[in-house]
């Protein structure tokens, strides 16, 4: 998706709210999607999830709202820092006040977004959704999951690799025993089988 695709998505979902935010924002989040230290948080990233959005938007409850999520999931991005999420999460919550819209809604994207730091189990339709499209990588085609290995360890490049490969193959492997990883139907039928052939191989070494 090109950043003019972007751009549309971007305004539509605020027009579908009824809300015009600040330019600003929406500058802001470009520059912070294009910081040289992400490799794979990126706007390749947001791209492909707001691509796999418009395929599974008939799923979701309030489709802009899910848009605007996946804006700010990753808005904030230092691997450094075990924050990444709140801070997307509380930046999206202020730009949708800001920006007019009602406390309930702005509430409703913070707790979309936070349910990206996938440590609990997603709750609503369009959490479920959010979750799924953000994972939706991991059933890839086995050269695009292969890049996208490749760009999370060039973000944690600073890692050595004793370190980093065994929490790799940890963290890649606690997806794998997720039965189904999936939660939303459409996409389980689509990327289930394929994320468990990607994950075990990379498990497996």
């Amino acid at each position: 998706m090109d950043t003019a695709a972007l751009r549309a998505s971007w305004s539509d979902a605020w027009r579908a709210l009824d809300a015009s935010p600040d330019d600003a924002v929406l500058a802001e989040l470009l520059d912070r999607y294009g910081e040289a230290h992400r490799a794979y948080h990126t706007l390749q990233h947001l791209g492909e999830c707001l691509a796999h959005l418009a395929r599974e938007r008939g799923g979701a409850e309030r489709p802009a709202e899910v848009a605007l999520a996946l804006w700010f999931h990753d808005a904030i991005y230092d691997v450094h820092r075990h924050d990444n999420e709140a801070r997307s999460a509380d930046w999206a919550r202020q730009a949708a006040l800001d920006a007019g819209l009602a406390p309930d809604v702005a509430e409703r994207l913070h707790a979309l977004v936070m349910a990206t730091r996938h440590d609990t189990q997603p709750v609503g339709a369009d959490a479920r959704l959010l979750v799924d499209i953000d994972l939706a990588i991991l059933g890839a085609p086995p050269a695009r999951f292969a890049e996208y290995e490749r760009q999370i360890r060039s973000e944690y490049g600073h890692v050595p690799p004793a370190v980093f490969e065994p929490r790799r193959r940890q963290i890649l492997g606690g997806f794998l025993a997720r039965d189904p990883l999936y939660l939303t139907a459409s996409m389980r039928t689509r990327l289930e089988a394929a994320a468990r052939a990607n994950l075990g191989q990379a498990v497996a070494g």
